[in-house]
């Protein structure tokens, strides 16, 4: 083979990848610089100008509300990341693996997605009316005589902010984990049945480590919505948990322009800190 035909054969994917490489340059890195840059702009209150300076970054790691957010932000998303994905996985673990009939598991799967039928902001305020002080929930412990009172720490607070999410993103997490249980060969586990291995054995030697790229994409899908989020909080905490993505609504409103850009580099930062995180854990392009 010709030295010509070897250097066209290794010119070619790089041609291939060119369209994709300019349009993450133009969407995605364009953006993030400009977002970085207006964030070192000076602010004033009905001013804003290009010059240099580090005011906004210091404004926000000196203020409580600021640091505040950051904190919540990262405490509500290792609460919902951990509660979908103990909800999560033995749903997908039902019907990725115990399911025989692939039809059934499809079918399964729909229902799960049943929900984004609708509106995201109707499943958000769909919640209010459940969690309420004489909202479903406590009308139903009520009758049952479970309780005595109305629990009002059901809305309006952290927990139901909490709930709301975890409502809302588990089904990311349940797809990627049932794809990777249903890829899982049968007949693995039969042989360690026959060889007298338990289901807890085989659960953790065998199912749980082919399941594992399954578990850090759905991490990875749940962690990034739930960092960026802003509408689940405002509608059921009644402004009263301010996350990252609330205070960058928040400064956009109010022509802040610095300040936003400045928190939204930061929680761009833990995006990418999170998911540099979970890409340690396993190698994706080898497993998938």
């Amino acid at each position: 083979m010709s030295d010509v035909s070897v250097e066209a054969k290794r010119e070619g994917p790089s041609w291939l990848i060119l369209p994709g490489i300019i349009w993450m340059a133009l969407f995605m890195v364009v953006p993030i610089a400009m977002i970085c840059y207006v964030s070192f702009w000076t602010q004033t209150t009905f001013n804003i100008s290009s010059t240099p300076t580090l005011a906004s970054w210091k404004q926000f790691f000196a203020s409580d509300t600021y640091t505040g957010a950051l904190w919540t932000t990262v405490r509500i998303w290792l609460i919902v990341l951990a509660t979908t994905f103990i909800i999560g996985y033995p749903t997908a673990l039902f019907v990725g693996l115990f399911v025989k009939s692939k039809t059934l598991s499809t079918v399964l799967l729909v229902v799960c997605v049943i929900p984004f039928w609708t509106s995201f902001l109707i499943r958000v305020l769909a919640w209010r009316p459940m969690l309420g002080k004489e909202g479903a929930i406590n009308i139903i412990l009520l009758k049952l005589h479970i309780i005595t009172h109305p629990i009002e720490v059901l809305l309006f607070t952290e927990l139901s902010v909490i709930i709301g999410m975890s409502q809302i993103y588990c089904v990311f997490m349940v797809g990627p984990i049932a794809f990777m249980l249903g890829r899982i060969d049968r007949n693995i586990i039969e042989a360690a049945r026959d060889l007298g291995a338990g289901f807890g054995r085989i659960f953790w030697k065998i199912i749980f480590p082919l399941s594992l790229p399954g578990v850090v994409v759905g991490a990875i899908f749940v962690s990034v919505m739930v960092l960026g989020e802003f509408a689940t909080s405002g509608a059921l905490s009644g402004r009263k948990v301010n996350l990252l993505g609330n205070i960058i609504v928040t400064q956009v409103g109010s022509l802040k322009w610095a300040m936003a850009s400045v928190t939204g580099v930061i929680l761009t930062v833990v995006m990418g800190m999170v998911i540099a995180a979970f890409l340690r854990i396993v190698d994706l392009k080898q497993e998938l």
